[in-house]
C-alpha cells in the first residue's frame, strides 16, 4: 500500500511540475513585397531611430544615431507607451539588422522580451523588394497563470499586428 501511495504521490507531483514550466518562446514572421528598388527600401528602413517615418503605430522615435551593436532607440507608440530597443547586428551591405527590447514595458506592449530581425532583399525583378520581419519573444507575464492581456495570445497578436502595420506603412510610403 505504501508503494502505491508513493507512486501516486510521485505521479501528482510530476504532473504538477510539468504544468508549472513557465512560458515558451513565441515566434512571428511577416513579409511584404514593395514595388521599389532594394536601395530605395533600404534607405527608408536603415535609419534605426527613424522608424516613426514609416511605421503608423510609432508616434515618435529617437536614438543615438549609431548603426552598430549597442546603438539604441526609444519608440513612443500611439498609446503613448515607450519602448527602448538596442541594436545587436547591423549590415548595410546585406541590408539587414537585428535588435532587441532593452527595457521592458508591458503596459505599452505585452511582451517581456523580444528580438527582431529585419531584412530587405531583391524580389523577382529589380523593381520589387521583399521586406521580412521576424521575431522571437515571450509574453508580458512570465508567470504560470498570466492575465489575458499579458498572455501568449496577447503577445502573438500584438507582435503580428505591429509587423503588419509597419510593413503596410512602409509600402504605402514608398509606393506613392
Amino acid at each position: 500500500m505504501k508503494s502505491l501511495q508513493l507512486i501516486l504521490c510521485s505521479f501528482f507531483l510530476f504532473s504538477y511540475a510539468a504544468l508549472a514550466h513557465g512560458p515558451t518562446p513565441q515566434k512571428a514572421k511577416e513579409s511584404i513585397a514593395i514595388h521599389a528598388s532594394v536601395d530605395k527600401v533600404w534607405d527608408a528602413v536603415k535609419q534605426f531611430d527613424g522608424i516613426a517615418n514609416w511605421h503608423p503605430d510609432v508616434k515618435a522615435s529617437t536614438g543615438d544615431g549609431r548603426h552598430e551593436s549597442g546603438g539604441t532607440r526609444t519608440l513612443t507608440l500611439q498609446n503613448d507607451g515607450q519602448l527602448v530597443e538596442e541594436l545587436d547586428y547591423y549590415s548595410d551591405k546585406d541590408h539587414e539588422y537585428s535588435y532587441r527590447l532593452k527595457t521592458e514595458n508591458v503596459q505599452a506592449f505585452p511582451t517581456s522580451s523580444y528580438s527582431v530581425e529585419i531584412q530587405v532583399k531583391a524580389g523577382e525583378d529589380a523593381e520589387n523588394t521583399v521586406v521580412t520581419l521576424k521575431s522571437r519573444f515571450y509574453r508580458g507575464d512570465t508567470g504560470n497563470t498570466p492575465p489575458e492581456n499579458l498572455s501568449d495570445a496577447a503577445a502573438v497578436k500584438a507582435v503580428n499586428e505591429f509587423f503588419k502595420n509597419g510593413l503596410a506603412g512602409l509600402k504605402q510610403k514608398l509606393e506613392k
